[in-house]
């Protein structure tokens, strides 16, 4: 179960990185509001995976489920840059995801 909530909280971290965008400097309420819920249960989700992933595959897990999910989406909804070299990095820090899954109990 530790597995799914580190999965969980890395989606949320996806979603308050695409929250503080929308909140336009916590200046929106509603969007800001989003953002902190979104952090608030990302946080208390890692932490439960902390009882039994150590510390430094679940974060490394959780901050890469955040960069990989925030820069698809960057490409999808904010027409980011789709340069081989970045979307080739962006696939090098999924596949060291894996790995940590992989090799982690």
């Amino acid at each position: 179960m530790a597995w799914v909530y580190l999965f969980v909280a890395g989606l949320l971290e996806v979603g308050w990185a695409i929250g503080m965008k929308y909140s336009d400097g916590f200046t929106r309420l509603w969007p800001s509001a989003i953002t902190v819920v979104s952090i608030v249960v990302s946080l208390f989700l890692l932490s439960l995976s902390l009882k039994s992933i150590p510390i430094g595959t679940a974060y490394a897990v959780w901050a890469g489920i955040g960069t990989v999910g925030t820069a698809i989406v960057g490409i999808a909804v904010f027409s980011e840059s789709t340069d081989m070299l970045r979307l080739a990095s962006i696939g090098l820090i999924a596949v060291g995801l894996v790995g940590l899954k992989l090799v982690t109990p």
